[in-house]
């Protein structure tokens, strides 16, 4: 699959690991770059920030990401699930994250297609793992699709018809919200 950050395409050091599938835990390997599911991180935290290698956690879209906000400073990396393209829990996680002050790289995984990355970059996420489908190179386009959007969002882009103090001319008695 690959991997789009910070709307480059480029290689990805990091491993996820996968749950074990006969009950218990997997052990998180002791070097390299790991992903490791939520559930793991809860239990196993402590010797996971122990081990040599940067540190990520995956959080599943009915995760809660507070619990993950007195981890910030050992972690380097937080990927969050979409199950579906249809899924938008995923897009609520990421602006929560950011609004608990998470500055690391933010990732988008799982059902990730090239028409959600402009809406994914806009609710914080710098970082996207696309579906196998998904042609890279495409993929990339979609952060132009729009000059200028509506809404305020999470990214430092400016909204369409917005203006600062210092610019504003408008009326007193005027009607327009910007």
């Amino acid at each position: 699959m690959a991997l789009i950050r910070n709307k480059r395409i480029v290689p990805d050091s990091w491993q996820q690991l996968k749950p074990a599938t006969e009950g218990g835990l997997p052990d998180v390997p002791l070097t390299g770059d790991w992903i490791v599911p939520f559930a793991i991180w809860n239990e196993q935290g402590s010797q996971v920030s122990q081990r040599t290698g940067r540190n990520g956690v995956l959080l599943e879209n009915t995760d809660d990401p507070r619990a993950l906000a007195a981890d910030f400073d050992r972690l380097a990396l937080i990927a969050v699930r979409f199950p579906k393209f249809t899924d938008g829990r995923g897009y609520s996680i990421a602006r929560l994250l950011c609004r608990l002050g998470w500055k690391g790289e933010l990732r988008a995984v799982g059902d990730v297609l090239r028409d959600q990355l402009f809406y994914m970059t806009r609710c914080g996420f710098d970082a996207f793992e696309l579906r196998a489908d998904q042609d890279a190179q495409v993929a990339l386009t979609a952060f132009s699709d729009f000059s200028a959007p509506y809404q305020p969002a999470m990214d430092d882009g400016v909204r369409f018809g917005a203006r600062t103090a210092a610019t504003a001319t408008a009326p007193v008695n005027s009607r327009s919200p910007w």
